[in-house]
């Protein structure tokens, strides 16, 4: 079994931990615990070329690390931390995308399409990041086929996911919508029942397409017919069965 064959189908979280236990001296990006599935299939010149034409750095939470507008330079590998992508609307209304997770890169769809950054992205939380020279990464994805498998599959499989849930939530109204939301966090974001929003209650109801209030208020209905608990930004979900009976239903 092919090195990324091995990172898809145990996942990424399980493979950084694979990884961590078997590398434990950090000297350069052919050392580095946190490769990405594309990464690992380099050759060791490729990621000595990544390691000279690449810097690391880290921001705070609520940083903005790309804006939207901006001139493609660089391709960003998210190392650690979450981060939101988003757009500006009419009135200069926030709509967030999608939560990116770490071992991700930044900026792909840009790549692929123009030079111009057709999203924003900001840090939810402390994160660190690598900043790789556009031009390297371009010529890596020429040269090395399986490099290029990778970063082809991360964007269809992120394409998929934003598709699928874009077209659940038009579909449904604000109960199933907000039930949407928090599978999407325990599910794919924290892979756990018990988890914190990242972000401002406000900016809840910018991913999921409704007003502050209507959030707050199912929030409370859910907390009060005990499906979820609800302590600050903290949620644990109590009933998943009847969470996914309410997404499902709309």
């Amino acid at each position: 079994m092919y090195f990324s064959d091995l990172c898809r189908k145990i996942g990424d979280s399980q493979f950084i931990r694979m990884y961590q236990e078997s590398n434990k001296k950090i000297s350069s990006c052919r050392d580095c615990k946190v490769k990405s599935c594309a990464a690992a299939v380099l050759h060791a010149a490729e990621i000595d070329l990544v390691n000279e034409n690449s810097r690391e750095t880290s921001f705070k939470k609520g940083d903005i690390i790309l804006h939207e507008g901006s001139m493609t330079s660089h391709i960003i590998y998210l190392k650690s931390g979450l981060v939101k992508e988003y757009q500006k609307g009419p009135g200069d209304k926030e709509q967030i995308l999608q939560i990116i997770k770490k071992y991700t890169y930044l900026g792909l769809p840009s790549l692929f399409g123009d030079r111009v950054n057709h999203y924003s992205y900001g840090a939810l939380e402390d994160i660190t990041v690598c900043y790789i020279d556009l031009n390297i990464f371009n010529q890596l994805i020429r040269q090395n086929g399986n490099f290029a498998f990778e970063i082809l599959v991360s964007v269809s499989r992120d394409s998929l996911n934003n598709f699928h849930r874009f077209m659940s939530q038009s579909q449904k109204k604000t109960y199933g919508r907000v039930a949407d939301a928090l599978i999407y966090f325990s599910r794919i974001i924290y892979e756990n029942d018990v988890f914190e929003i990242p972000f401002s209650r406000q900016e809840l109801a910018d991913l999921i397409g409704i007003s502050r209030e209507s959030a707050t208020r199912v929030l409370s209905k859910f907390n009060d017919d005990g499906i979820l608990r609800l302590s600050g930004r903290t949620i644990e979900i109590v009933n998943p069965e009847l969470l996914g009976q309410i997404s499902k239903n709309g």
